[in-house]
């Protein structure tokens, strides 16, 4: 049977067995059929049942979550971790509460973080979790009873040599803080069992802004391997979350002018530049919607969801030489893609996980565009998320500078062990094969020395 066909069986049987989960049949297409040149080269993965193993998770957890509001009315949701593979290291994940979550966006998410924690060189394995809870629009005490009514079954399943969630969207320092106090009501123990901790007890510094800072490292690696830099760049950033904000930040260090951000309801349009204070403030402290943005800068367009083309993100259609897709999956579709590459936009990197659709992926590979796939881009948090559990278990903390230093060497180890895969496969510069073949390499290799577990 050739590689192509044995692929395509294994994902009939995935579709087959697991109905309804889109996402996490697009997660699973794009990664196998990129290990083509592997399989051919290497038929002991198939020799190995790899494939079939590596899409299914070692363990499913799906749970009820029962809180009260402040009604004094019972609320149920639903509550998912998917420890999906444990091969190089304990799950390592968020935890995401927004009312998208089901069971096909949680294994998407897992499944990518398999190749994603392998590409960082430190030793976790996979996992992701939520909820389909909706913390907008919930006051704080419904927050922290939902937060102690999720922990109380997640705690179960947990444990810093064996599954360490963090955050993701819906899930920041509040949140964490609400669940670890639950926990250590549970167990009466004090455990680096979540990352993205506050800094009081156990956190890390550069933790929040780690995944933009990470997405921009990796974007001025793939600029300065074309002799080029972000310096001076006009940029597009989706978002207005941690990640979306940090690499707004990160964008302005390196010397490039970030002219976009947005969130559920519309998009923010400055040609001067995102005002970075502005937007933390309504953001990070008054939680409001970026419509408030435009009424402080005059100069500053503000496009609402409704009037966007159909079908399309008006983030996309301004023209910058930089993109940063950083907000959710499936962001960035076909025509969107044309419309920055007409526009003369060079890069593309990914903040968000899985944001560009299959064909978007397919039109960037074959242009001259410069691509950094989620997997490899955006890892910058979960790497700073295994510094957080090392200074934990030594007992240190280490200072800003410190950490951010050893962030930005690993996103260029990424990208070296991505770049350097691509030329070895004789696809230079497709970091898409190279993220794909280098994350699976290390996991699989790892599987097959631990035998049929």
């Amino acid at each position: 049977m050739s590689v192509s066909k044995y692929v395509d069986k294994v994902l009939e049987k995935i579709v087959e067995e697991t109905p309804g989960q889109t996402e996490f049949y697009q997660a699973v297409e794009e990664v196998l059929h990129s290990l083509s040149p592997l399989l051919e080269a290497e038929p002991k993965y198939d020799d190995f049942n790899i494939l079939e193993r590596i899409v299914i998770p070692e363990r499913t957890i799906i749970f009820r979550v029962v809180w009260l509001d402040d009604a004094g009315k019972i609320q149920t949701n639903m509550g998912y971790r998917v420890e999906f593979n444990s091969a190089i290291g304990p799950y390592k994940g968020g935890l995401r509460f927004h009312p998208s979550v089901n069971l096909g966006i949680i294994k998407f998410l897992g499944f990518e973080q398999i190749f994603k924690n392998s590409l960082t060189g430190l030793n976790i394995g996979g996992g992701k979790g939520g909820s389909n809870f909706d913390p907008k629009g919930k006051s704080e005490n419904e927050i922290m009873k939902f937060c102690q009514a999720f922990m109380s079954e997640l705690y179960r399943h947990i444990g810093e040599t064996k599954d360490i969630p963090a955050g993701d969207i819906g899930v920041g320092a509040r949140e964490l803080g609400y669940m670890f106090g639950q926990y250590k009501r549970l167990t009466g123990t004090f455990e680096g069992i979540l990352t993205g901790k506050g800094l009081n007890w156990g956190g890390s510094l550069v933790r929040k802004e780690a995944t933009g800072f990470g997405s921009v490292y990796f974007a001025e690696e793939m600029f300065n391997k074309r002799g080029d830099s972000l310096k001076g760049k006009l940029a597009s950033v989706s978002g207005s979350g941690n990640v979306a904000t940090y690499t707004i930040q990160k964008l302005y260090d390196m010397e490039a002018i970030p002219v976009t951000c947005s969130d559920s309801r519309g998009m923010i349009y400055h040609k001067s530049g995102i005002n970075l204070d502005t937007l933390k403030i309504i953001k990070e402290v008054d939680r409001k919607c970026l419509s408030e943005y435009a009424k402080l800068h005059k100069d500053a367009t503000y496009i609402p969801v409704h009037q966007y083309p159909e079908g399309r993100n008006a983030v996309w259609s301004v023209p910058v030489q930089a993109a940063f897709p950083s907000a959710t999956q499936n962001e960035l579709n076909l025509e969107d893609v044309k419309t920055l590459h007409k526009n003369g936009c060079q890069l593309i990197c990914e903040g968000a996980n899985m944001p560009s659709t299959l064909a978007a992926v397919d039109y960037i590979v074959n242009s001259d565009i410069l691509y950094g796939p989620a997997k490899a881009a955006n890892a910058g948090g979960v790497a700073t998320s295994q510094l957080e559990m090392s200074q934990n278990a030594s007992m240190q903390k280490w200072s800003f500078a410190d950490v951010d230093n050893k962030l930005r060497t690993i996103m260029k180890s990424i990208f070296n062990i991505s770049y350097e895969t691509s030329k070895e496969f004789n696809d230079e510069g497709n970091l898409v094969l190279g993220a794909n073949i280098a994350g699976f390499r290390k996991v699989a290799d790892s599987m097959i020395d631990q035998g049929a577990v």
